[in-house]
């Protein structure tokens, strides 16, 4: 299956001379979350712009369900919602009204019923009367998703969706997202929250300096990337590490009443029969021992920290 977005070679220099994208390339499949990862300027909302149509490219192709964007610019751009992470909207007219007018700057026919299912999707439906001025900055959000799915796209751009939004709101969107995915629409987000990318994604692509880094399986990068903590939890505090426990790289905490013990699940031999084994020598005993993941948030910056 051809993916829905196919992104090559895609460059783009401003004036001035900043390149914000190099020569990145990218596919996005039908009917997934993709999460794009990167730090500020890494050019995430810059190759959004790109593909919905809202900056030039200085050079690649971009295809949009089989469709050049720019040879077939109406057919992809009917295709796409984006929610930007700026607000747009008109703060005097009503939410009905915000989110009509915007299916109809598409070419779409008039449908009520569609509006309203988006609204009630949105828990919106009880505040399609009010005007927008009067929304709080959560139902604002809110607000600009519904305009972009007013057209009914098959792919939804959400460019830091949740930025400012209370935990409990960014939860409710994080359902309203696995809602969409599951009628068919293909997800693509920018978040700095790291834990909206590992909670929702089923993919994820690392951006830096304008490169793309790393496309994975968001399980399948955590499980070659990802690193576990032993935790021994010590019978008696230690002031310092002892001399014979020294090869293998532990931290003490602040108290002494624990070791940490980092190892990589891939490798052939952990270590972790070796370290048991010295902790004996050394007449070290543990109460307890437990082990950690290490998190999308440890991965990525890991993969940022190699890419300079």
């Amino acid at each position: 299956m051809s993916p829905i977005i196919s992104v090559k070679n895609l460059s783009k220099t401003f004036e001035g001379g900043f390149q914000a994208l190099d020569d990145a390339s990218l596919d996005i499949e039908k009917g997934e979350i993709f999460a794009l990862l990167g730090p500020n300027g890494a050019g995430k909302t810059t190759m959004i712009g790109i593909i919905c149509g809202l900056v030039s490219p200085s050079s690649g192709t971009i295809t949009v369900d089989g469709h050049d964007i720019i040879k077939d610019y109406r057919a992809t751009r009917s295709a796409i919602g984006l929610v930007p992470q700026e607000m747009a909207l008109d703060i005097f007219g009503t939410v009905w009204r915000t989110v009509s007018f915007s299916r109809g700057i598409f070419g779409a026919p008039k449908d009520d019923a569609h509006i309203e299912k988006v609204l009630k999707s949105l828990s919106l439906w009880d505040k399609k009367d009010n005007r927008v001025m009067e929304l709080s900055g959560g139902m604002k959000r809110r607000v600009m998703i519904a305009k972009a799915l007013s057209h009914n796209p098959r792919i939804l751009f959400l460019d830091e969706p949740t930025a400012g939004v209370d935990v409990e709101l960014r939860k409710e969107m994080w359902e309203m997202v696995r809602a969409l995915r599951e009628d068919g629409v293909t997800v693509i987000l920018t978040t700095h929250y790291i834990e909206e990318a590992e909670e929702m994604a089923d993919r994820v692509g690392v951006i830096n300096k304008g490169k793309i880094i790393l496309v994975e399986d968001k399980n399948e990068l955590m499980r070659k990337l990802g690193k576990k903590q032993l935790t021994l939890q010590l019978k008696k505090p230690l002031k310092s590490i002892p001399a014979k426990l020294k090869a293998h790289d532990l931290e003490l905490s602040e108290d002494g009443t624990s070791l940490n013990f980092t190892y990589d699940t891939q490798a052939s031999r952990t270590g972790i029969t070796k370290l048991l084994a010295d902790l004996g020598d050394a007449k070290i005993s543990f109460n307890d021992l437990d082990t950690t993941q290490s998190s999308l948030e440890d991965i990525f910056v890991h993969l940022v920290e190699e890419s300079r």
